[in-house]
């Protein structure tokens, strides 16, 4: 992925010293007094999450009344209700009016806001391949948004983009990028760069890319996949693309890194650990400490549950969990069948860990292309200080594979899940465990119908027996990177006939599949909320998959019907 050339550049200043010299804005510009997290502890978001209020807080008792009385079957529903007037005073005349003989909340719920409306169910025209009925999503689920109504949720966005589908009526992170892949398969250039352009914006405004663009999601990140993104621009515009974009590059490495100068071994703050040996490493984090907006009623359930635990700690680790992208997983859970167990925020992820490696060598590469040698040798420096923390600390050296490191007890977490391909993915892995890791992952993970997310069957989405498209994609990049090509082609063309078993059955795509057992073929279920249909990024993920390995499957090129990989 990167010019072996970038690792000639040379320099004797050590880290610190070396930024402060360039003025770089991130981890060295940070207070020089962290703060430590205070997990009981009610905090103020920081300002530039403050200025953009979700609906929870601006309609306080109503949003709390509403969502109790589970007027919609989702809780999503209401976060995204658009009030018809100002917050303020919808919640003076509910106040004056609640105690009223007769009161109906439903009725004034609808008075008072606009609700979502259902999306239109696509029905594809008959006859259509997979491939020709992916091309033909794209136009169905972009948005532009560049002015949205008053009070809405939704934050506008300058450029159109693509939405995952069904309750997802907004643009998500790190979805984005596995969606990005496909429209580039499909030629579609200049929706890529629109989604890149997007993500800079938001960036320059917020401070970094919220989870999703709602008011709601300011407070979280997801997983940082906008280097990839860039490099994806760079591969059809050119070097140039890297130097473009490094302002927003360099912002968002602040963002992940704040708080890392000063804070003393064994602490932690907002996004940054320091370890025992002085390594900073990263984790999941959330500004607030509250329920989720659009999962409100359920949060509050599980704190309920969680014995001796104040519920502003769950309510933060339930939010961690959503910008870990992975809500939710018995991958952060100290009992696996106890949501309520959750405990996000003690752990340092493999896949962030590793996501923020390759964020560090697109900077480098950034630098270099806007000729600031300097700057460019900082940046290896502290990918290369990143790499051996992630050795060190997330290597299972017992079971042979890349694991998360719970920093509280100091322990490698247990068991496998397909985040540990992601030191493959993006290269931190030498050669003996990525062989290791390959075994490992056949083992535990490989199933009939694609790489299963953990060996546990919880009820939880991120769990077996599903499958997700975008994990699909990391393992078939990050063995390919290692010369293990049958162990790829065995995950992505298994995959793929569970996605095109789907298609067969229901001219459909979905989020998640199940992977193994009787359910092999369906679409998979678990979680909070219900199956969507669309869907981005398994769209993405599909042409990709087919791009590599249909040329070797005939099957994959009938043109008048449904074609099955095999």
């Amino acid at each position: 992925m990167f010019s072996a050339s970038l690792h000639g550049i040379k320099t004797s200043l050590q880290p610190l010293a070396l930024a402060l010299s360039l003025g770089i804005p991130f981890p060295t510009l940070a207070a020089a007094t962290p703060s430590p997290e205070q997990p009981t502890a009610i905090v103020q978001p920081a300002s530039a999450v403050a200025t953009y209020q979700p609906p929870d807080v601006l309609l306080g008792p109503l949003f709390n009344d509403v969502q109790r009385a589970k007027l919609f079957p989702d809780q999503k529903t209401f976060a995204d209700a658009v009030p018809n007037q100002d917050p303020a005073v919808i919640l003076a005349a509910y106040t004056r009016q609640k105690s009223s003989p007769g009161f109906d909340l439903q009725r004034f719920v609808e008075r008072h806001f606009t609700l979502p409306q259902e999306g239109e169910a696509y029905i594809p025209p008959a006859g259509q391949t997979l491939r020709q009925h992916i091309d033909g999503l794209w136009r169905v689920l972009t948005r532009t948004t560049r002015q949205v109504k008053a009070y809405d949720s939704l934050l506008p966005l300058p450029h159109s983009y693509v939405v995952p589908g069904g309750r997802f009526r907004e643009i998500y992170y790190w979805d984005s990028y596995f969606t990005m892949l496909g429209l580039a398969e499909s030629d579609n250039w200049e929706l890529v760069q629109n989604m890149t352009d997007n993500f800079a914006y938001e960036i320059d405004r917020y401070g970094h890319i919220p989870n999703g663009n709602r008011t709601y999601y300011l407070s979280r990140s997801q997983p940082p996949f906008f280097s990839f993104m860039v490099e994806l621009l760079a591969q059809h515009q050119g070097e140039k693309t890297y130097a473009r974009y490094l302002p927003q590059l360099k912002k968002e490495y602040h963002y992940w890194m704040r708080g890392s100068v000063g804070l003393p071994t064994g602490q932690a703050s907002d996004r940054v650990v320091r370890l025992d040996d002085g390594s900073v490493l990263n984790r999941y984090w959330d500004e607030r400490n509250t329920p989720r907006t659009e999962s409100y009623l359920e949060d509050i359930t599980t704190a309920a549950q969680a014995s001796g635990r104040p519920a502003t700690e769950v309510y933060r680790d339930l939010r961690a969990g959503a910008a870990s992208g992975w809500d939710f997983s018995s991958r952060w859970l100290r009992d696996p069948h106890d949501l309520s167990t959750i405990h996000t925020t003690d752990i340092i992820p493999v896949d962030l860990n590793s996501l923020l490696f390759h964020l560090e060598l697109t900077l480098a590469r950034g630098a270099k292309a806007a000729g600031n040698q300097t700057e460019a040798a900082y940046f290896l420096r502290v990918a290369d200080e990143r790499k051996l923390a992630v050795n060190r600390y997330l290597w299972n050296q017992q079971d042979g594979y890349y694991s998360d490191y719970d920093w509280r007890r100091k322990a490698i977490t247990q068991p496998i899940t397909a985040a540990a391909v992601f030191p493959l993915y993006v290269g931190i892995a030498p050669r003996d465990r990525a062989a290791a890791s390959g075994e490992a992952v056949r083992r535990q993970l490989l199933k009939e119908g694609g790489l299963t997310t953990t060996p546990l069957n919880t009820g939880q989405q991120w769990d077996a027996p599903n499958g997700w498209a975008p994990l699909q994609w990391v393992a078939v990049e990050g063995f390919n990177r290692y010369g293990q090509e049958a162990l790829a082609q065995a995950i992505g063309t298994r995959f793929l006939d569970n996605v095109q078993k789907l298609y067969d059955a229901k001219h459909k795509l979905v989020e998640k599949y199940v992977v193994e057992g009787a359910g092999f073929g369906s679409g998979g279920g678990g979680g909070e909320y219900a199956l969507q249909d669309g869907f981005g990024w398994t769209n993405g993920v599909t042409l990709k998959l087919m791009a590599r390995y249909c040329t070797a499957v005939p099957a994959c090129q009938r043109d008048a019907e449904p074609a099955t990989a095999r």
